[in-house]
């Protein structure tokens, strides 16, 4: 199957994937997030298929802002499930390299913690995955 998709379309998985590392790093400011978003950015760059392609590409289309972690969620949270709209539309098994690549990513993210992630960090990988299983 052949998947087309636009400028915009490639935008919202970079926003959705590496918002979705940057989310979790906010949320648990109190752990290591530098750490977290260094581990989580690495996973998402080894990242195959057309996921992989589309995250690799260098561009400035990431806009990721917000003063708190509640506004990155507002953004970050609908782009997951967008993103896997899309793909689930076009291409299924797109739809779960997309979704495997973020709870690899986030997973590399909260693994930086000794031991069990934080509750704050499990409570946001529950959320991320909640808009990844939205679709």
């Amino acid at each position: 199957m052949s998947v087309t998709l636009t400028a915009q379309d490639k935008a919202t998985l970079r926003t959705a994937a590496y918002g979705a590392v940057s989310l979790l790093s906010a949320a648990d400011a109190a752990g290591s997030p530098h750490k977290a978003a260094t581990h989580g950015s690495i996973a998402l760059s080894s990242a195959t298929g057309l996921v992989g392609h589309v995250l690799a590409a260098k561009s400035k289309d990431i806009d990721l802002y917000g003063k708190s972690v509640a506004e990155l969620a507002d953004q970050v949270l609908p782009a997951l499930t967008a993103s896997m709209n899309l793909l689930n539309k076009q291409d299924p098994a797109e739809a779960g390299n997309f979704r495997n690549t973020v709870i690899v990513a986030i997973e590399a993210a909260a693994r930086t913690h000794q031991g069990r992630p934080s509750p704050t960090t499990a409570d946001m990988i529950r959320k991320i995955t909640a808009a990844l299983d939205a679709a």
